[in-house]
């Protein structure tokens, strides 16, 4: 996993991720962990769900988590203990003692159903034992209903009698119907019964009767309870919100954490979505709320974004440096990069020879801390001081010796020159930088070789241009690694690999597209 995301949702059931789905699409870094008890688990099937109509829980979380990976969203298994505010967002802590950094967090951990302390109720809950007619009403169609007693008991009894004619109402308990309500119930066909319910009989694992107290048994199929729906607050409680008591028709069902129709919480920064903040919510609410979150986040990421651009303009007191500015998307990012080294610089440096070695426009510093790992000295150049800095961090955080092997350092490489024949290894990686003064650079990164030095340059090729995906709309910003080769001084050079790289890549609408990397490797001769 990444360290640093635009998002971290805490809970990967249907809330979290349809939110992860919407916040990966609109290219946001994003890690869901997720427990893995998902609330459903007991039911066979999702219903009321449009599309998806009786599926499994498990299958439609399934299709979920790899839906959001296609679009590069990442999903992990673990639980998270709490949350903290940490420079302008939020440091999440994991159980197994990790800690992940996010600007924005959508908590979307469910609720837990409390349910009545009778043998058997735990046991057959989700299958014989129900609480809502609309997931499972037409599963228990017709069949002999019992309604466990309480507060909601006369409610629920005239609920469910839609779905069946032979429904009983067992008092448990719950009051007495007042004289209106049993009014209400002798019409509509439903039986009371007295006497406290003991417990649940089953033959062949399914529910076959009600026993009460006299030791008499009424033979039932299903039986319908009110659990008290808990919030799962662990998490938002860290952070300093607290819940709130649902009432329904005058009774206390179960407890919610407040937040608005967007799903922003009294924190800013903190939104949540599902039954943790509706209580009733089905699976098809939770992912439209989930949805509904993520477009108030990427919105609310897109202000900040704005503003964090201005300020460096103003800080700056010009416009920013060239087409892109790198310093602006440093900072408007926890992290912008996966944090591993090149696929090009790990095949072609493994087998060197460590020595000096120049890392030009070196970002966060994967590149600079694999080589100094093995013993190179590197001098690593960018022109952003956000990304020197955290490059700087990520080598501390990887030993002393490896820190001590690497010269940070901040320049414009469209300026200036390194010294001539100074280093065995000259790398640079996807700069973007357009024709006439990327051949300027390149040539310049040529004279920086060494004799029996090796020239690593890799870039996206042209070809890209008609792939799909994810790439700057300026040609000129694309070579062909035989371009680079036809530039080196004749005589001077072995080329050993001057091609167009094919990998998997993700295009615009999600699916895997091929694209091509240049790759050119060069050795000087000596």
């Amino acid at each position: 996993m990444d360290e640093r995301y635009d998002v971290v949702v805490v809970g990967g059931g249907a809330a979290g991720l349809g939110g992860a789905l919407a916040l990966a699409r609109a290219r946001r870094r994003v890690l869901v962990v997720d427990a893995g008890a998902p609330r459903n688990a007991p039911a066979g099937h999702v219903h009321n769900y449009l599309g998806r109509e009786s599926m499994p829980p498990a299958e439609l979380l399934a299709v979920g988590r790899e839906e959001v990976a296609g679009y590069g969203g990442e999903v992990t298994t673990g639980s998270v203990t709490g949350a903290e505010r940490v420079d302008g967002g939020f440091r999440v802590h994991l159980a197994e003692g990790r800690a992940v950094d996010a600007r924005r967090l959508l908590v979307t951990t469910g609720l837990t159903d409390e349910l009545p302390d009778v043998p058997g109720v735990r046991e057959l809950w989700g299958s014989d034992v129900l609480h809502c007619p609309y997931c499972h009403g037409w599963e228990v169609r017709d069949r002999p209903i019992g309604v466990l007693g309480g507060p909601l008991g006369v409610y629920a009894s005239l609920l469910w009698r839609q779905w069946s004619a032979d429904v009983t109402l067992f008092r448990h308990t719950g009051p007495a119907p007042s004289e209106e309500e049993q009014e209400q119930l002798t019409a509509r066909g439903v039986t009371v019964v007295e006497g406290e319910v003991t417990a649940l009989e089953t033959s062949g694992g399914r529910l076959s009767g009600v026993r009460l107290a006299s030791g008499e048994v009424v033979a039932r199929e299903a039986l319908v309870v009110a659990p008290r729906f808990s919030a799962n607050s662990a998490v938002l409680r860290s952070l300093g919100l607290e819940t709130a008591e649902l009432e329904m028709h005058g009774t206390v069902v179960g407890s919610y954490v407040p937040a608005e129709p967007t799903g922003a919480t009294a924190v800013p920064g903190v939104w949540v979505a599902g039954n943790v903040t509706t209580l009733q919510a089905q699976v098809i609410g939770a992912v439209a709320a989930g949805l509904n979150a993520a477009g108030q986040i990427n919105a609310d990421l897109i202000a900040e974004d704005t503003r964090l651009a201005v300020a460096a303009l103003r800080e700056d007191g010009h416009a920013p440096h060239g087409e892109h500015d790198w310093e602006q998307q440093y900072r408007s990012h926890p992290q912008l990069w996966s944090g591993r080294p090149n696929a090009p610089l790990v095949e072609h440096a493994e087998a060197l020879e460590p020595g000096a070695a120049l890392d030009v426009g070196c970002g966060e510093g994967a590149d600079a801390i694999w080589l100094a790992a093995r013993g190179w000295r590197v001098t690593a150049v960018d022109l952003s001081p956000t990304a020197l800095e955290r490059a700087a961090g990520h080598a501390a955080a990887a030993g002393a010796d490896v820190a001590a092997r690497i010269d940070w350092r901040l320049a414009d490489v469209t300026s200036g020159a390194p010294h001539a024949r100074t280093y065995d290894l000259v790398t640079s990686h996807f700069l973007h930088l357009r024709g006439e003064q990327r051949r300027e650079l390149f040539a310049r990164l040529a004279t920086a070789v060494a004799p029996g030095g090796t020239l690593l340059l890799v870039g996206h090729h042209p070809k890209d241009l008609e792939s799909g995906a994810s790439r700057p709309h300026q040609p000129d910003m694309f070579f062909t690694a035989e371009e680079v080769a036809a530039s080196l001084e004749p005589g001077e050079w072995d080329v050993l690999v001057a091609e167009a790289r094919p990998r998997p890549a993700h295009a615009h609408e999600g699916n895997v597209a091929t694209v091509h990397d240049a790759v050119l490797v060069a050795r000087r001769h000596r």
